[in-house]
């Protein structure tokens, strides 16, 4: 039976992420899914036949939309290398900080789906947008990193690649100790120490 026309898979996409990237796979209910999209439980498997099929669409655009948000702030020549990664940890600390107002951590479906390795292996589609997530993010940091190198703002010793992993580590990081109720300004001043050897 075909969907209603007033069913946006983007929105219930967008929805299901937002519930996945907070509680995880394995504690995220159908019932949660479907009062978070405003949607029934029919509808929803109608569109997306499983849980599993909706959490791999909606990982594929978690990954996507917050990649390209990353990729502006890293690759505009407007800032300096340095200033682009001050940009990025603070678009992350505000995000936590409007999420906080809610009562919980804003989370993120990649750190929620790194921490369950069983995931993986579940279904090799995670695998792979997980996989192409990470070099893709490496290497938009990387190239913050070197840009930082030519303009100053970012010691020449930093090697770009190991920066990177530390910035991503830094993030990821900045997202677990969120889920513990630290504050925002807790949280701004932890990431910034721990790259402290990038920034100065």
């Amino acid at each position: 039976m075909a969907r209603p026309r007033s069913f946006d898979e983007t929105a219930v996409l967008d929805a299901a992420a937002g519930e996945f990237r907070v509680h995880g796979f394995a504690e995220t209910s159908t019932e949660q899914l479907c009062a978070a999209a405003g949607v029934r439980r029919s509808s929803l498997y109608n569109a997306f036949v499983s849980k599993d099929e909706l959490f791999v669409r909606a990982l594929e655009r978690y990954v996507a939309t917050t990649g390209a948000r990353q990729s502006a702030i890293l690759t505009d020549a407007a800032l300096s290398g340095a200033e682009r990664l001050r940009a990025l940890i603070d678009v992350i600390v505000n995000e936590e900080l409007r999420a906080a107002g809610g009562g919980h951590a804003a989370g993120c479906m990649v750190v929620q789906s790194l921490m369950s390795p069983d995931l993986r292996e579940r279904d090799e589609r995670i695998a792979r947008i997980l996989d192409r997530d990470l070099r893709e993010r490496l290497a938009l940091l990387s190239g913050a990193i070197r840009t930082g190198r030519s303009d100053g703002s970012i010691p020449a010793r930093v090697d770009p690649n190991e920066g990177a992993v530390l910035v991503t580590t830094v993030i990821s990081g900045l997202r677990v100790t969120a889920q513990t109720g630290a504050d925002a300004e807790t949280l701004r001043r932890t990431a910034f120490a721990g790259l402290s050897s990038l920034l100065g």
